[in-house]
């Protein structure tokens, strides 16, 4: 059966900066930071304890990643 899921926005890596990032990562946190990036894809006003805009920025937003007790940015985001 197909899924029908609504996203309110596409979350895109620029050329290998996520991935060699990504690939440091346990387990536990490659998950979550996939988990966080299709909630920031999925909901339309997402908390900024995920996405946060960075000030003085245009659409310029940061990814935030809690495993555990520590935080993860993997990258910034234009929305």
């Amino acid at each position: 059966m197909m899924e029908n899921r609504i996203t309110y926005r596409t979350v895109i890596s620029y050329k290998s900066y996520f991935d060699d990032f990504l690939e440091k990562q346990n387990l536990k946190v490659k998950l979550k930071i996939a988990w966080t990036l299709k909630l920031i894809e999925e909901i339309q006003q997402v908390p900024e304890t995920y996405l946060k805009h960075i000030e003085e920025t245009y659409g310029l937003y940061e990814v935030r990643v809690q495993q555990g007790s520590d935080i993860f940015s993997p990258d910034n985001y234009r929305d």
